[in-house]
């Protein structure tokens, strides 16, 4: 049994098909097909179930599975331990932020992270909360930048700073000429929301919980891929949208929209840093949080 096994049967699992699993494993199709079988063979249990369109893991092949994650995160923890003595900020940093936060913070970071530590390169990705979480549990980044509440075991969790939101809206709308938005007004006007899967549209959502009463009215809820594809059909009169103030800088320029705040209290969110508790370059961290605290996109908490 080896470490490549188990990291193939995790990838086979998640995956379900081998040709997709050989593809993420970097490998052969059959290279990927014959280990796995030898390990089914050492352990004296079949893992998957074999179908001529499919892969499922059995019920022994599960539990296999969960642990062979364990053990693979355990390794990466060995690998991360051999490098502590040396210089913490002298290797890549590995960070992911949600879609509504990595467009409009990561270039103002990545200069601050460069003048802080210029021999510490930064690997970025945007994802959903959900990918992040899987990520950040099993090595694959080391730390990510998303929205509270963010509850995972073993993950160190800090609150970096409260972002408020505002409405944007067509130059035109009639609401324009107001210096502040009623949030409960909300369902009278076209809105775009960010479809399903984002956290950020979940948030808007519990910001105004009448909408939730219109959320399948299609003639008062269109749903954009982006936040930059939102912005471009609020510049083009479709409707009205919801966005973080850190989303709205372009728009300042932008003759089509205006945006104005929310009465108080008005809708936010906790934008936060998550990390491994084990991970064993915590300058690296210090260097990362200093230089958000450094981009101005939000007062810090």
């Amino acid at each position: 049994m080896t470490l490549t096994e188990l990291r193939y049967i995790v990838t086979l699992a998640r995956e379900q098909h081998f040709g997709h699993a050989a593809e993420k494993c970097y490998v052969s199709q059959p290279t990927l097909s014959i280990a796995v079988k030898k390990l089914e063979e050492e352990l004296g249990v079949a893992l998957f179930e074999r179908s001529k369109n499919s892969v499922r893991v059995t019920p022994v092949g599960a539990k296999v599975v969960q642990q062979a994650q364990r053990v693979l995160e355990q390794a990466e923890t060995i690998k991360e331990l051999a490098h502590e003595g040396k210089d913490q900020l002298k290797s890549p940093l590995r960070v992911g932020a949600i879609y509504t936060i990595g467009p409009y913070l990561f270039p103002h970071l990545i200069p601050r992270v460069q003048a802080l530590a210029p021999h510490m390169p930064l690997y970025i990705e945007e994802n959903f909360t959900e990918s992040l979480r899987l990520k950040i549990r099993n090595g694959e980044l080391d730390a990510v930048i998303l929205a509270l509440p963010f509850n995972e075991p073993d993950i160190v969790t800090r609150p970096l700073y409260d972002e408020s939101f505002e409405m944007l809206m067509p130059k035109e709308h009639p609401w324009a000429n107001r210096k502040e938005i009623d949030s409960e007004l909300l369902p009278e006007t076209p809105l775009l929301l960010l479809g399903e899967g984002h956290c950020f549209r979940d948030q808007v959502l519990e910001s105004c919980p009448t909408l939730n009463q219109t959320l399948h009215d299609q003639h008062t809820i269109t749903e954009g891929s982006s936040l930059e594809t939102i912005r471009m059909m609020v510049s083009s009169g479709l409707g009205c949208s919801v966005l973080p103030v850190s989303a709205l800088q372009v728009e300042r320029k932008n003759d089509l929209v205006v945006s104005r705040p929310f009465k108080a209290p008005g809708p936010k969110r906790t934008v936060a840093i998550a990390w491994r508790a084990s991970f064993p370059r915590p300058q690296a961290i210090d260097v990362l949080i200093n230089a958000i605290g450094k981009c101005g996109l939000a007062q810090e908490t």
